[in-house]
């Protein structure tokens, strides 16, 4: 997999919140994104996800020689971040069949399992995720981020509403396989700056 990021701008009205981006990523890379609270880290994010699109500039995503469609880079692509939000009136198991069933995929049970005890969320399935704390529900974020173990993860405010073990828990994550994944991480941490082969700062 390869992500190629050129003269990548985004305007509201008359101001750039993206101004000129440029960076590549192959497989095995990894870029962490930073800069002041409000300099456009999340809006970069989501441009890389195909959320929001670019007023000026190009991503580009190929697998092998063939270039991807934001549409299929989503079947490859695992986010976390924290404006993402799921059904708190379903279980975490609902949750998780709901979005294997999105994904064209199926449900399985016990890989649900092993990813909620990896967060610290075992024997938490069956129950609603309104009775969850903050930090519950940022782990949960990371089950459903990887349930389908995508080659692609990106990781906006990644350890946001953690205590120390679960920020732990986090750092493994990110540091599992290395080798085959591709790693996008914006974070505020400066100590998170660690985990990025390559350093993009935003300017505000």
């Amino acid at each position: 997999m390869k992500l190629t990021v050129s003269g990548l701008w985004k305007r509201y009205g008359r101001r750039n919140v993206v101004s000129n981006v440029n960076f590549e990523l192959n497989t095995g890379d990894s870029v962490v994104i930073t800069g002041p609270n409000g300099s456009g880290k999340t809006t970069l994010v989501r441009l890389l996800c195909g959320l929001l699109a670019p007023s000026k500039g190009d991503i580009r995503y190929k697998d092998g020689e063939q270039e991807l469609s934001m549409d299929a880079v989503f079947a490859h692509l695992g986010l976390v971040g924290p404006y993402l939000q799921y059904y708190r009136d379903l279980t975490a198991y609902e949750n998780m069949q709901f979005i294997a069933k999105a994904r064209g995929l199926s449900v399985d049970m016990p890989r649900i399992d092993a990813l909620l005890e990896r967060v610290g969320l075992a024997g938490r399935g069956k129950d609603e995720l309104r009775t969850y704390s903050s930090g519950m529900l940022q782990r949960f974020k990371y089950v459903a981020a990887l349930y389908h173990e995508p080659s692609i993860v990106v990781f906006d405010e990644p350890t946001a509403n953690l205590d120390k073990d679960g920020a732990a828990i986090v750092y493994d994550l990110i540091q599992e396989r290395p080798d085959q994944r591709m790693l996008i991480l914006a974070t505020n941490e400066p100590h998170e700056i660690r985990f990025g082969k390559q350093h993009v700062r935003i300017a505000q």
